[in-house]
């Protein structure tokens, strides 16, 4: 199912032209128009997904294999030291547009510090009530631990 009024549904599918990088029957990988280092890309599915949520399986399979390629060309052809994968599902997490997508940002020595967090402390009775509580959503929603 494709959004006609989603504008990565639109780039996916050729209606708005892109600088894409890689094309094949499910995605298309393209240049960020606002990119946080040079190459930095986006994975779109050519179907329409809000987030990793709706996502159906058989593309959610595709989408590492697919990074691990891109990311492999950009070391390659870039010359960065490495990248990071980012994946950001609802506005509270950094989603702009609600249309899946991942962004595959090379990395550069003495690069800018980005996607990153500082450690906090955690208290083992808070993790064990975290812990209670995620495995009794995943059982209420019939998935196995």
């Amino acid at each position: 199912m494709r959004d006609d009024n989603c504008i990565f549904c639109k780039i996916a599918n050729g209606v708005i032209p892109s600088e894409t990088i890689y094309e094949d029957d499910m995605f298309r990988v393209i240049l960020d128009l606002g990119p946080a280092s040079r190459g930095h890309a986006l994975i779109l599915p050519k179907q329409h997904y809000k987030d990793i949520c709706e996502l159906e399986e058989e593309t959610a399979k595709k989408v590492l294999p697919l990074a691990a390629k891109i990311g492999n060309a950009m070391k390659n052809s870039l010359g960065c030291a490495g990248f990071n994968v980012v994946q950001n599902n609802g506005k509270a997490a950094g989603q702009t547009v609600f249309h899946f997508h991942v962004h595959l940002i090379p990395r550069y020595e003495e690069g800018p510090v980005m996607v990153s967090w500082v450690p906090g402390e955690a208290d083992p009775g808070e993790l064990i009530q975290t812990g209670d509580a995620i495995r009794s959503a995943l059982q209420s929603e019939g998935h196995n631990q």
